[in-house]
């Protein structure tokens, strides 16, 4: 079996960032455009906790799909299996500078996020109880600091 390409990436130095994982093309010609939000380095630092991901993962697609600009582009916001980063599906043809201004906004409206956790409940979500709000706004905080010092090698794949 073909090695899919994102096992590919030295994930050894991988480093916090928004990087263009893939573009595909639909039947119909469009484009959509997979980013890596990878928060943390992985195998180097302690990966999220699902309970913080799945937080950030209800707080950031209520707030994607929502905004007045970027929503009827948004496909998906979800966390990684690995548990250091998420998924950005958006249609259309961007490349990580695109979005940056987005990813921050997003974060800082997790950081910032005070009350009831979107669809956190019995009837809205399969395992509603299992989320950690102030992780999760830990870990945007913390994210954000990262994108502040961010270079180009936090937006391109090491080789």
């Amino acid at each position: 079996m073909e090695k899919i390409p994102s096992f590919t990436i030295n994930h050894e130095l991988l480093e916090p960032g928004i990087y263009l994982s893939r573009q595909d093309h639909t039947p119909s010609g469009d484009v959509i455009s997979t980013f890596d939000i990878r928060m943390t380095r992985p195998n180097r630092e302690p990966a999220l906790t699902p309970r913080a991901l799945h937080a950030m993962e209800h707080i950031a697609a209520t707030f994607l799909r929502n905004h007045p600009q970027w929503k009827d582009r948004v496909i998906y916001w979800g966390p990684m299996g690995c548990c250091t980063g998420n998924y950005l599906l958006l249609s259309g043809d961007y490349i990580s500078a695109d979005i940056l201004p987005l990813v921050k906004e997003t974060m800082v409206f997790v950081a910032d996020f005070e009350g009831e956790i979107p669809g956190a409940t019995p009837r809205d979500c399969g395992n509603w109880s299992f989320m950690d709000l102030p992780e999760a706004k830990a870990a945007a905080a913390h994210y954000l600091k990262e994108l502040a010092e961010a270079t180009h090698n936090n937006f391109t794949y090491p080789a």
